[in-house]
């Protein structure tokens, strides 16, 4: 049996590019799209370094046909598609500090944030669904952030992560009975370059000394994939920084911070019926 094979979206920076190398460090083979054709060379060399082998794709997932292109061609090259990671994301400047009430915002905001934030996810979905049924296996996987509860940035980012987890939670529902899985994954605050470069103290009152490395998410989704449990977590937005835990993974500072309480505490779904 050869490597596990993932997709991951947006895998030329930040949270996309920690989670490749991530699962390069567990062997995974990981396709990465983007449209930054140098940052992804980038991504592809780290996925390398770490030990697994990458591949990049050139895609505007803007474009319908694009993404679905991309989906099945990996499957079709690789022979199998055992991981989608939905983490593409395109969206405003935003004041992080002080965010803008929605009427102050311009609605092309709704462009990048739905068009891309949760259409692209729904594009790529429906196309891996098919390719992880007739497997009879696969796992999906929805980035999404505590903006579904609580919130953060601005209303229409809310909203996007709201859609994503409900995507989460339906798509699962229907794909249960094929052996297909799907969870949203939130991660905490990350340690980004663009976060890094920002000068910010703190977003939405968590300090920038607990946030969390891009490369978790990856650690923790190679971890989660393989955890026989994971079907019993089908349809849940799971924490990063709980898994880590739960799976003794550790930062260089030590144990990531969750972020449940920014929110309340709860779940956001209840499991499966």
């Amino acid at each position: 049996m050869g490597a596990q094979v993932a997709v991951v979206t947006g895998g030329s920076r930040g949270v996309g590019e920690g989670i490749a190398v991530g699962l390069a460090e567990a062997g995974w083979t990981v396709h990465v799209s983007g449209r930054n054709t140098e940052r992804l060379a980038r991504t592809v060399d780290r996925i390398a370094e770490a030990g697994g082998r990458g591949v990049a794709h050139e895609v505007d997932h803007a474009d319908d046909a694009a993404v679905q292109a991309l989906v099945t061609g990996v499957a079709e090259a690789e022979g199998r598609l055992d991981l989608l990671v939905n983490n593409v994301w395109a969206g405003p400047r935003l004041n992080h500090a002080n965010p803008e009430p929605l009427w102050e915002r311009p609605l092309s905001d709704w462009d990048s944030l739905i068009g891309i934030g949760l259409r692209a996810h729904y594009v790529a979905l429906h196309a891996a669904a098919p390719i992880m049924v007739g497997q009879g296996a696969g796992t999906i996987v929805n980035i999404t952030s505590v903006g579904t509860r609580a919130y953060l940035h601005s209303t229409l980012y809310g909203i996007s992560k709201a859609g994503l987890d409900k995507l989460t939670h339906d798509a699962a529902l229907e794909l249960r009975q094929h052996g297909v899985n799907v969870v949203s994954l939130w991660p905490g605050l990350v340690r980004t370059e663009l976060l890094l470069k920002s000068g910010l103290d703190n977003i939405a009152g968590v300090p920038i000394s607990d946030t969390e490395t891009p490369e978790l998410q990856g650690r923790v989704l190679a971890r989660l994939v393989a955890d026989e449990a994971l079907p019993t977590l089908s349809g849940q937005a799971l924490l990063t920084a709980e898994l880590a835990d739960q799976y003794g993974i550790e930062e260089p500072g030590g144990k990531p911070i969750s972020p449940r309480l920014m929110f309340g505490g709860g779940p956001i779904f209840p499991p499966l019926a």
